[in-house]
């Protein structure tokens, strides 16, 4: 049942992705853009997804179990670190190098774009190369 509600949530997540457009990373890059044409439909979208985030969020602070009956998990650290302020700026970087972030990339994948394939390659090398570098440094090799 829990297979069936990830998937479920992330079909609906990716068709919202879609239809709002951010699975075109020329949508993406108009929005970075500034100084050019500027388009600020990518605003539209985030603040609907912290709107719905934020409601989530509440419903979620007053359980104890998921709505599958799952435990609730919610982050608990609140503190901004060194490692969070470097991941924040690479990914950011990524984003407007690319166009793609995570979620739409795998979209793009589905949808055959060429562009999301070198994109979700070069992400899965980069988590490949953290995983190497977490346990080198933070396990002393083990």
């Amino acid at each position: 049942m829990h297979a069936l509600g990830a998937f479920v949530a992330g079909l609906i997540f990716g068709i919202g992705l879609m239809v709002s457009g951010m699975t075109d990373p020329s949508k993406v890059i108009g929005f970075l853009d500034l100084a050019g044409g500027w388009d600020p439909s990518l605003a539209f979208v985030m603040i609907g997804a912290i709107v719905v985030g934020a409601i989530g969020y509440a419903v979620a602070r007053k359980r104890t179990v998921t709505f599958l009956g799952g435990a609730m998990r919610l982050p608990a650290e609140r503190h901004i670190d060194r490692r969070l302020v470097l991941g924040s700026l690479s990914f950011g970087a990524g984003w407007g190098l690319a166009g793609f972030c995570p979620g739409p990339a795998v979209v793009s994948l589905g949808a055959g774009q060429d562009k999301a394939v070198v994109f979700v390659i070069a992400m899965l090398a980069g988590m490949a190369i953290y995983e190497i570098a977490d346990k080198v440094f933070h396990t002393g090799g083990k």
